[in-house]
């Protein structure tokens, strides 16, 4: 069975939306189980279980938010050479341009040795219908990539 681990942070709730969305399009590939986690939630023993890791935050400051910072702090150490690429993706709720938070998650991700299977989704302002269409197709490729053993 292929897990797929949802780690997200929300404030106005435009991030749980997108995770939502993410959580449904991984959730319509067969044999996939689906964990969908706040930041706070998510454990070091969630991310060592899952065969593939969506992260979702908000742009706070130019920079992804507390709680996901949080979450990779707690997890890094634990994590080291248990992770090797890991597929991993990313979507983004964003005042700004998004640039800031999407670079500092893929900087992380370097330490982690993920490994990004496909384009991030940035919604700049409002979450339209579009956007959570371009959320369920992270969801399911990341999903689909790993049922399949692509990544």
């Amino acid at each position: 069975m292929t897990r797929i681990l949802i780690v997200y942070h929300s404030q106005t709730g435009h991030t749980k939306q997108m995770a939502q969305a993410v959580f449904e399009g991984a959730k319509a590939i067969a044999d996939v189980e689906v964990n969908l986690k706040t930041a706070a939630e998510a454990t070091l023993e969630d991310l060592l279980a899952c065969d593939g890791l969506a992260v979702g935050t908000p742009e706070n400051f130019g920079y992804m938010s507390g709680m996901i910072k949080d979450f990779f702090d707690r997890t890094y150490t634990g994590a080291q050479g248990k992770v090797f690429r890991r597929p991993f993706v990313i979507f983004i709720s964003a005042g700004n341009d998004g640039t800031g938070a999407l670079r500092a998650i893929e900087r992380i991700a370097l330490g982690y040795k993920f490994k990004t299977v496909f384009k991030p989704v940035i919604a700049r302002g409002k979450i339209t219908e579009e956007i959570l269409e371009q959320c369920r197709e992270l969801g399911g490729t990341l999903a689909a990539g790993c049922s399949m053993g692509i990544y």
